[in-house]
């Protein structure tokens, strides 16, 4: 599954990389809510957790619905500040509508909820909706979603108020050692870019983000098949420290496309993708090919001596192990007149790895 960014005729000088520190705020809110998602931030997410006041705690809990599961497209700027109230200054210029609905989007859960219009603002029946979608998810859910509908003002200055506070917590600490690694990824971002084209760029950012081959589309390997456009306004890539291992993008209609990635990805440097997940977890699924491997695991077999330990024919172990070896589970090496099949361990030992990663991506 993929989303696709057009950017077919997109003048090059319209894809940029560029640091935000409200994205990064809120990919260190997301580690924050998620810690499981992020074990290599524990002792950092221990230490702030412990250190808030309380009154900032509970602030964060009520509004958590804006980066927790997904994040609110608000957040992740397509034109980045060099500062945090710079760029909290252009989210106060988001009128009320487009506000609320992305905000709604997150608070109740799921990005096909189309609350553009009506509006939820002036429309009864929309508003009741949201409203009910809210409740689904729970009582905070709920509680915030009434607050944001009666008084938008409000819950605004509020959660403007609740970043600002983070600043001062922990946010201007973590982002000073943050900034420097992250005008390291930009300079080699946008030398690729200068020197080389997108398409190297767009390999240096992850093994899950590619240029089509006419040249014309963004291709990011996500859970869901969706599409998007550049159009004139251009596409926004923004390296993120804390925000490891996701990769999120903005493509919700009206808004500039943004794709945070992470710096510093651990290895393997390349991720599996999605599809080969996928394939390998289809060709576990079956009892006969994990028998296959159980004996495979023992040492290399031949097809006519796999068929003897389990009293098979061997056409049916043919069929088998070629599912396997097309999940690359196997590899298989000529012996004279045999071909003899060997277990590939790493890959199999990595596959609850990289289908969190698929997942999380």
């Amino acid at each position: 599954m993929t989303l696709r960014i057009d950017i077919g005729g997109l003048p090059s000088e319209r894809v940029r990389f560029a640091a935000s520190p409200l994205a990064e705020l809120t990919a260190m809110l997301h580690a924050l809510a998620e810690p499981g998602h992020h074990p290599h931030l524990a002792d950092w997410a221990g230490k702030v957790w412990a250190g808030l006041p309380p009154e900032l705690a509970e602030r964060l809990r009520e509004a958590e619905f804006l980066w927790r599961s997904s994040q609110a497209d608000f957040l992740i700027p397509a034109r980045p500040r060099p500062t945090l109230a710079e760029e909290l200054d252009e989210v106060d210029r988001i009128d009320d509508e487009t506000y609320v609905t992305a905000a709604l989007v997150t608070t109740c859960g799921s990005k096909r909820v189309p609350f553009a219009a009506p509006s939820p603002l002036t429309d009864a029946t929309a508003r009741e909706r949201a409203l009910d979608l809210a409740q689904a998810r729970g009582p905070r859910q709920e509680a915030f979603a009434e607050r944001l509908l009666a008084d938008p003002a409000a819950v605004r200055a509020r959660v403007r108020r609740t970043l600002e506070q983070c600043a001062e917590a922990f946010f201007d600490a973590a982002w000073a050692g943050a900034a420097v690694q992250l005008a390291t990824d930009l300079r080699l971002k946008n030398d690729l870019l200068k020197r080389q084209g997108i398409g190297a760029a767009l390999a240096s950012v992850s093994g899950a983000v590619a240029l089509s081959p006419d040249g014309n589309c963004i291709i990011v390997d996500k859970l869901q098949d969706k599409a998007t456009a550049a159009q004139g306004s251009g596409v926004t890539f923004i390296p993120s420290v804390f925000g490891r291992p996701h990769l999120v993008v903005v493509h919700a209609p009206g808004w500039q496309p943004v794709v945070q990635y992470p710096v510093a990805e651990p290895v393997p440097a390349e991720p599996v993708s999605l599809e080969t997940v996928t394939l390998r977890l289809e060709a576990l699924a079956h009892p006969v090919r994990l028998r296959l491997l159980r004996t495979l695991a023992r040492g290399p077999h031949t097809t006519g001596e796999l068929a003897h330990a389990w009293e098979l024919s061997p056409p049916e172990v043919s069929r088998h192990l070629a599912v396997l070896r097309r999940a690359d589970l196997l590899t298989a090496r000529r012996h004279g007149r045999y071909v003899r099949y060997t277990l590939n361990v790493p890959d199999l030992t990595a596959l609850g790895t990289d289908l969190l990663a698929a997942v999380l991506r």
